[in-house]
């Protein structure tokens, strides 16, 4: 079924929106919630919630892009059940990971992804982003939006893990001196 189609159903409020939602974007969603996540019942749980979400907020948004707009429930929801077990030391995988890679691109002054939801400092990324070259910009985000491992991205681009390393290390050093340039960091 078309997104648009889909959308209409969700502001007739048809419960047949959420199930062609979860048809057509289940699997996505599921894919950034298992990266982000240490159990499948975590991730499962995470996408039942995001069909929650898409049900309270559509409408009265209207998502230009449906996929990227669930991707984005799911994301944020699976970001508050990494905080929570977190907070019990329960954390870990590739989030962790991704984050530690950025911090020392990020200024300092709380966490990476308190840092994330400022407005400036998203503007500031959001410019850099476009400045990248397309491949650049995708291995950029699937790594620290998505929070793809190093081995998943190696094997879709077609690179070895060391080169993937090295162009994501090489990125967020242009990073780092872009928010310097900017007086985000000292």
């Amino acid at each position: 079924m078309e997104d648009q189609r889909i959308i209409e159903l969700f502001f007739a409020r048809d419960e047949e929106a959420l199930t062609a939602a979860e048809k057509k974007y289940g699997g996505y969603c599921l894919s950034i919630a298992s990266r982000m996540l240490r159990t499948r019942e975590d991730a499962e749980e995470c996408v039942n919630d995001t069909w929650l979400g898409a049900w309270e907020s559509i409408p009265p948004h209207r998502p230009e892009k449906l996929g990227a707009y669930l991707g984005k429930i799911t994301r944020n929801l699976a970001l508050k059940i990494v905080r929570r077990d977190t907070a019990a030391k329960r954390g870990g995988g590739e989030y962790e990971l991704a984050l530690d890679e950025l911090q020392g691109a990020i200024p300092a002054g709380g966490s990476v992804d308190d840092q994330l939801l400022t407005g400036e400092l998203t503007e500031a990324i959001n410019r850099f982003l476009a400045a990248l070259t397309q491949e650049e910009r995708v291995l950029f985000v699937r790594r620290y939006f998505y929070f793809d491992s190093v081995k998943e991205l190696a094997a879709a681009f077609g690179f070895t893990e060391s080169k993937v390393k090295m162009q994501l290390k090489r990125t967020r050093d242009r990073l780092m001196q872009k928010l310097k340039e900017e007086g985000m960091m000292g």
